[in-house]
């Protein structure tokens, strides 16, 4: 690009940035400082918002960029994800949505304590709350500084260093300052513009070949440099048995994961009913299931018109596939078309982390507030208020967290990144989830061991695994120390969750008032069948 063109874009960049500060600013104005008003947005939200918003907190930068760019580089490999992200809300939507609404207030654990009002469990479920959204902050932070050196004309590490920065404090901003209210209207926003932008991008593509799929695959497969092999699956994960079993860790993790993600059960809780909380998820599955398939043409429609050695060049992990095909699709390098069209995308792809980032990042603060202070602190000296300003504080504190390992991992996949997340999700937040509501005979030290016995064991596994050390593209490329050949732990760590809270439960004294502990199960049943009692 020019100069002057490059301000061009830089223009169009930055009113995404400034109408989600106005919006911030707006919806802090509306806030009183309750707990409620803070973490659920007063639970006013409709259920077609609350769906909107919803997409757009799950359509991350792992889908619009990590996702098309895994497709780029790898054709039909690249597809599973996409089947992995959508089929997972089969399992929200029957088995999660409306219990949790039912049973919850305001976080995991607070399901869990609906049943075990003990104090460790609930600092268990906070702890890996935490846990998860750290690690799926890093692939969004990522995802934006691959995008915004793009936008630059730089790819040094300086260029992505002071994005990831800059993310990172503009999201602390937003949670701070707007809480759920603002993060939701961010949200809906940004899910208006990824769909429209999606549509269009994928129009164009489809223009571009005349309508005719089948030319549109071909070309791709002849410009990948792979052959006919790009439409087939093994090209990632079919080299050996260790890529094989790897695929089915990731299967496994994305498919299990969301049900357990702490942002996406927030959700829930801003809706007044749990009738509410059904509609707004096939609400989502409708947007997201379109999105999705629109991410598989956009995929291949970049290995076609750009070709995969030009995406691997520009990022070696593919995130900056779907700018640089908004960018041909315009007219090119150093047209005017082109910016603008590439400069609109980069700002919804933009709009995207954002948006994901301030969910993440609530639903986080709101564990460190809401499970650990309140649980560790002392109950006289506690106020909702005090609560809240805990919660604050805990944004800054996790956003830099997230900086700090944004940076370590700049090199990396975001879908895959993310991938890492879900897993860690379905290793610790889904087991204990799934028994606490549906096992009779479940305790709370069940509930403890399920938690510390899945999520332990995944970032034990991801730390020893080819992702860190031991290979070119790991984060540590000049050290050796990974024991694990799978780059997910899925596969391990998911039954090693399941398993460590059934150990837990079967060795567990029994209760000194068992009837107590029998009619806590039936009422937690009630409720969460009914919505008797929910908040």
């Amino acid at each position: 690009m020019t100069g002057d063109q490059r301000s061009l874009a830089l223009l169009l960049f930055g009113v995404f940035v400034t109408a989600t500060l106005a919006i911030t600013t707006w919806a802090g104005r509306r806030r009183h400082g309750s707990p409620e008003e803070f973490y659920a947005g007063g639970r006013l939200f409709s259920p077609m918002e609350n769906g909107f918003a919803i997409a757009g907190d799950y359509m991350s930068a792992a889908s619009f960029l990590g996702i098309s760019g895994l497709i780029a580089l790898f054709g039909y490999d690249g597809v599973l994800y996409c089947v992995g992200f959508f089929v997972a809300w089969l399992v929200v939507l029957l088995l999660v949505a409306e219990l949790v609404r039912n049973c919850g207030r305001f976080t995991l654990a607070d399901v869990l304590a609906a049943r075990m009002r003990e104090r460790r469990v609930r600092v268990a479920a906070g702890i890996s709350s935490i846990t998860v959204c750290v690690l799926y902050l890093v692939a969004q932070m990522v995802g934006a500084g691959s995008l915004v050196a793009l936008l630059l004309g730089e790819t040094g590490g300086r260029a992505r260093a002071w994005t990831v920065i800059g993310v990172g404090t503009l999201m602390v901003v937003f949670v701070a300052l707007g809480g759920m209210r603002a993060t939701t209207w961010i949200q809906i926003v940004k899910a208006v513009l990824l769909m429209g932008g999606a549509i269009a991008l994928t129009a164009l593509v489809l223009v571009r070949f005349h309508g005719d799929l089948d030319t549109l695959l071909s070309t791709a497969a002849r410009n990948s440099g792979h052959g006919v092999d790009f439409l087939a699956p093994g090209l990632k994960y079919g080299g050996d048995w260790t890529a094989r079993l790897d695929f089915v860790s990731l299967g496994l993790a994305l498919v299990l994961g969301t049900a357990g993600l702490p942002h996406i059960l927030s959700r829930f809780y801003t809706v007044p009913t749990a009738r509410a909380a059904r509609r707004s998820v096939i609400w989502s599955i409708g947007l997201i299931g379109g999105f999705y398939l629109m991410t598989i043409v956009l995929g291949f429609g970049a290995a076609a018109v750009l070709g995969t050695d030009a995406v691997r060049t520009s990022n070696a992990a593919g995130n900056t596939a779907v700018p640089l095909l908004a960018l041909d699709l315009g007219g090119g390098a150093g047209s005017t078309g082109g910016t603008v069209l590439f400069a609109v995308v980069a700002a919804i792809a933009f709009a995207t982390i954002l948006a994901v980032v301030a969910g993440i990042t609530l639903a986080s603060s709101a564990s460190v507030a809401h499970d650990l202070y309140t649980s560790l602190s002392r109950r006289a000296g506690r106020t909702p208020r005090g609560e809240v300003v805990v919660a604050r504080i805990a944004a800054v504190g996790i956003g830099a967290a997230a900086i700090g390992l944004g940076l370590l991992a700049e090199d990396l996949n975001v879908a895959f990144l993310v991938g890492l997340a879900f897993a860690a999700a379905a290793s610790a937040n889904l087991p204990v989830l799934l028994y606490s509501l549906f096992w009779r005979r479940f305790t709370a030290r069940g509930a403890v061991w399920s938690v510390y016995g899945g999520l332990l064991p995944a970032v034990a596994l991801v730390v020893l695994s080819p992702v860190v050390s031991g290979g070119p593209d790991a984060i540590f490329s000049g050290v050796d120390f990974h024991l694990f050949p799978l780059q997910n732990p899925g596969l391990v760590s998911v039954p090693l969750g399941f398993l460590a809270g059934w150990l837990g439960t079967v060795t567990s004294p029994a209760p000194a008032d068992v009837p107590a502990h029998v009619a806590k199960h039936a009422e937690t049943e009630v409720r969460a069948l009914t919505g008797a009692g929910a908040a």
